[in-house]
Parts: C-alpha cells; sequence; structure tokens
C-alpha cells in the first residue's frame, strides 16, 4: 500500500504530463474509431479504459494503453465479418480472456527476447512515420484519420503522396496556426524551461493547446477567412444530457457465445494485440530516463482485464501505444498517476466540456506530434547506433525502413529476420578457437570448442576439421563447453572414426557427459 501511494509523490510533474498525454490521445482515439469503422466513442471508451484500468492494474511507470492503429485493419474487418459492432465486442471481451491466460503462462518473457538494435529502429521509425504523417495537418489537410502509422492510407493515398496531395489544399488558418504553435513549442523547449521553473509547470503544450483554442474563437469573430471548418478541428460526440451520454455506452451480444467467428476473431485481437503491447513496453523502458523494467507477464494481464473492461462498456481493443508513451517521458511523467488521470481527463472532458474540445484545431495538435517525432528520430541516434557496427546499424536501418514502407509489426519482423541471420553469422564464427603450430615438419592444431556448441554451429566446425592436413595431431578441447549439440558431436565422432584414413592422430577432451549431450 505505501508502495502504491507513492505515486503521488510525483503529482507536481505527473499533472501537467497527464494534460499533454490526455490533448495527444484525445484525436488518436477518434481518429482510430473511425477508421476501424467503430462509433467514435467507442475510441474514447478504449481510452479511458486504457489509462483507469491498464494503468491501474499495470506495473509499467510511464506506459499509457488506448486503442491501436495497428488493429484498425482487424477491427474494421472483424466488424464486417461478424455482422454487428456487439457481437464484435464479445470477441474483445474474450480476447482479454485470452491475455489473462497468456500473463498467467508467463508468455510475457517474448518480450526480452527483441534485439536492441531492433526496438531502437522502431522507435526512429515511429519518430519519422508521427512527422510525415502530421506535416499535412499542419497543413490543414486532414483526410487521413489522426494515428494512422502505416503506410498505405484509407484515404487511397500513402504516406509520400499525401505530402503531394496536401499541397492542392493547404488551408492558410491550419497553417498560421501550426506555425505559431511550433514556434512557441521551440521556444518553450529550447530557451524558458531553462530560464524559470514555471515554464516547466506550464509547459508548452498545454499553452498552444489555449493558443489554438483562442485563435479559432478570434478568427470567428474578426477573420472569418481564417476561422477553420469542423473538419479540420477536433470532433467529440456531444451529449445533451447525462441519459444521452450514458446511451453511448454499449455491451456485448452474449448471445453469440457459441459463435465460432467471434473466437477466431478473439483470438487475433489477443496475439496481435499482446505482440504491439510487448513492443511498446520494450520500447518505453528503453526511453525512460530512470531504466525502469516492466514486469511483461504483469503487462499482459492488465492489458487483457483492459480489454475485458473495454468490450463490456463498449470499447475498441486496448493495447499499450507508444505515441501516447513517448509524449507521456518527453513531458515530464514520472510514475503511472499521469496515465491514470489522462484517463480521468478523457472521461470528464468529453462529459462535461466537449463544446471546449471541439475548439481545438488539428493543425495545434500536430505541431505537438511532430515535436515529439523528432525527439524519438534524432539525427544522433543513426550516429550512436553507426558507431555501435554493423551488426546494430543493419538491423536498425531495415527496421526504420521496413516500418515506414509497410507497418509496425511488418517491419518489426524485417528487422528480426535481419538480426538473426546476423547472430546466426556470428553464432558460425565463434564456435572454437583454433591455435596451429608447425614444428620441424609436424602440424600441431589445438581446437577450443565455446561454451555453449549448438547446432549453428555444425557448418564452421565441419569446414575447420576438413582442412586439417594429413599426418597432423589434432587435439579438440571442449573442456571449457558447457553443452555441446548432438550434431557437433556427430561430426567429431565421425572425424576420429575417420582420422587413421588420412594419418591424423585425434584426442577428444571433455567434461560434458553423454547424458548432458543437447539432443
Amino acid at each position: 500500500m505505501i508502495k502504491e501511494s507513492s505515486i503521488f509523490k510525483n503529482i507536481k510533474t505527473d499533472a501537467p504530463a497527464s494534460l499533454i498525454v490526455f490533448f495527444v490521445a484525445l484525436p488518436l482515439c477518434l481518429g482510430i474509431a473511425l477508421a476501424s469503422g467503430a462509433p467514435l466513442f467507442s475510441g474514447i471508451i478504449a481510452g479511458i479504459v486504457g489509462g483507469i484500468v491498464v494503468g491501474a492494474i499495470s506495473g509499467s511507470t510511464l506506459g499509457v494503453s488506448g486503442p491501436a492503429a495497428g488493429l484498425t485493419v482487424i477491427v474494421l474487418s472483424a466488424i464486417q465479418t461478424l455482422n454487428s459492432f456487439e457481437t464484435f465486442l464479445l470477441a474483445v471481451v474474450i480476447a482479454g480472456v485470452f491475455q489473462i491466460i497468456l500473463g498467467v503462462a508467463r508468455a510475457g518473457v517474448i518480450g526480452y527476447y527483441f534485439p536492441s538494435s531492433v526496438i531502437k529502429g522502431m522507435l526512429t521509425a515511429i519518430g519519422i512515420i508521427i512527422i510525415l504523417k502530421q506535416i499535412p495537418h499542419a497543413f490543414g489537410y486532414d483526410h487521413d484519420y489522426e494515428g494512422d502509422l502505416n503506410f498505405t492510407q484509407a484515404d487511397g493515398e500513402n504516406t509520400f503522396t499525401e505530402l503531394i496531395a496536401m499541397t492542392d489544399a493547404i488551408t492558410p488558418g491550419a497553417v498560421v496556426v501550426a506555425a505559431i504553435s511550433m514556434g512557441l513549442l521551440i521556444l518553450w523547449d529550447v530557451y524558458l524551461t531553462k530560464k524559470h521553473k514555471i515554464f516547466t509547470i506550464l509547459q508548452g503544450p498545454l499553452v498552444v493547446v489555449a493558443f489554438g483554442i483562442f485563435f479559432q474563437m478570434l478568427a470567428h469573430q474578426y477573420f472569418p477567412e481564417l476561422a477553420l471548418d469542423p473538419v479540420h478541428l477536433v470532433t467529440v460526440p456531444v451529449s445533451d444530457d447525462i441519459p444521452s451520454f450514458i446511451g453511448q455506452f454499449s455491451m456485448p451480444d452474449f448471445s453469440q457465445l457459441l459463435n465460432q467467428e467471434v473466437y477466431i476473431v478473439a483470438f487475433t485481437i489477443a496475439v496481435v494485440a499482446s505482440l504491439e503491447t510487448l513492443l511498446c513496453v520494450e520500447a518505453t523502458d528503453k526511453l525512460d530516463p530512470a531504466k525502469n523494467v516492466t514486469p511483461t507477464n504483469r503487462e499482459l494481464i492488465a492489458q487483457g482485464i483492459g480489454n475485458m473492461t473495454s468490450g463490456l462498456i463498449g470499447g475498441l481493443p486496448v493495447t499499450q501505444v507508444i505515441v501516447r508513451s513517448s509524449a507521456n517521458i518527453q513531458s515530464g511523467g514520472k510514475t503511472k498517476l499521469s496515465a491514470i488521470l489522462h484517463g480521468f481527463l478523457l472521461l470528464l472532458c468529453v462529459w462535461i466540456i466537449p463544446n471546449i474540445l471541439n475548439l481545438i484545431p488539428l493543425a495545434v495538435l500536430a505541431s505537438i506530434l511532430i515535436l515529439v517525432g523528432y525527439k524519438l528520430a534524432k539525427p544522433s541516434m543513426f550516429i550512436e547506433i553507426y558507431k555501435l557496427g554493423w551488426a546494430q546499424f543493419i538491423p536498425f536501418m531495415i527496421t526504420i525502413i521496413g516500418i515506414v514502407l509497410t507497418d509496425l509489426l511488418t517491419g518489426i519482423g524485417f528487422g528480426l529476420i535481419v538480426a538473426f541471420f546476423i547472430i546466426i553469422r556470428n553464432s558460425y564464427r565463434n564456435s572454437h578457437f583454433l591455435h596451429k603450430e608447425d614444428t620441424e615438419g609436424h602440424t600441431k592444431i589445438k581446437m577450443t570448442l565455446a561454451e555453449e556448441v549448438t547446432f549453428l554451429n555444425k557448418g564452421a566446425i565441419l569446414k575447420e576439421l576438413k582442412r586439417i592436413p594429413s599426418g597432423a595431431t589434432v587435439t579438440i578441447d571442449a573442456t571449457q563447453s558447457q553443452s555441446i549439440d548432438y550434431d557437433v558431436m556427430e561430426i567429431i565422432e565421425n572425424f576420429k572414426d575417420t582420422s587413421a584414413q588420412k594419418n591424423i592422430n585425434v584426442e577428444f577432451k571433455t567434461k560434458v557427459k553423454k547424458e548432458e549431450i543437447l539432443f
């Protein structure tokens, strides 16, 4: 209890951070719901649940959960396949049950096996995508939905052609708002925060959101040519009273419990949502200045409970989301309180002040997100990874290119494949150490095997044994090996059996017992 209450010690930093995360999350929740073919309010529900429910249960210090862009295609297809949003909600509830089972079964350990180069590549790629996707919104071209991270877009364009298309539909008011907002954010970040503590407490993103609302009100009154149409503003569903607000929540159709399609959709959501969560957990932990380590099994359980809750009250599936998490970290969040508070802010603001929220220009939020993207994809990151060598730099770059040109999971897959081949190559090369002596025409060779010798080392060892000249004396030293794969032992035994034919004298030293050989 004492440990949990300690999260309130940093409320001075967590509260402002939660406001910024709220402003970032709000349009993303709405945009993802729109792209998913679901009611707009279902995205808000998922954001609320991701903040309050998942935030409270999760062991992640700075991770923020909510509806994820990576699930939009799955959700859109599932709603069409199941012919009912209420039936889809049942699939979300069951997906939550599957995730809890994964957590209890300790499947979260998968998260620890993503290479650092791939995770850093993912973070950098997300930063690049955020910048590229938000530039059109900054210019008032809002055809693509907020939160889209895929290369191919729902509006028929892709990440690059969208930048060309926007040049034919630039909105002057949005450009003015975005330019002033970006200027204020840079001034705040580079200069003002270093001058006085008040500028750390009253953060730049809050100021530019207030400016955006004020600009819209002022433009309507005095400069109608610069006033932004509703399509360029946040669009929160407005309720006239409490009953109509409550009426936006919906329940699953439990009569479909025996529908096989529901379980197929549920399993798909559970697997994809869990993978995205584990990836984001690893990425968030790397960004965390305090270097906290999130318990991944607990995170899967928290996400499972979150999805059960979201499905039960009419929300989209939730995952931990890197855009919101990185915004939280960059805004000075210290504990999980910032994620929880952002959930309460979503609930209260869409209930009490939706009309004010609907005055926020998307161009303002684009400016905030572009700065978030830049901090994720700083040029210094490329230099840092390059200095670590090609074994780190190649998977890093392949991951970036893959994610930018496809989607998150596909790009990660490309990065993992490349990293895997580099591991195999290194394993192939590092299977043994060879010492060779030529004395008076006689060759003595000592081959010292590595501590762990697997079937991946088979090719390198076989190649080395074939190169041993006739008449040599060979000592194969496996006394330092803790385990030797059966395939390798078979090669060594075959070499011993045929060595007499080549006049090769072989001595094999090992402390690995036969029963310890890896079959």
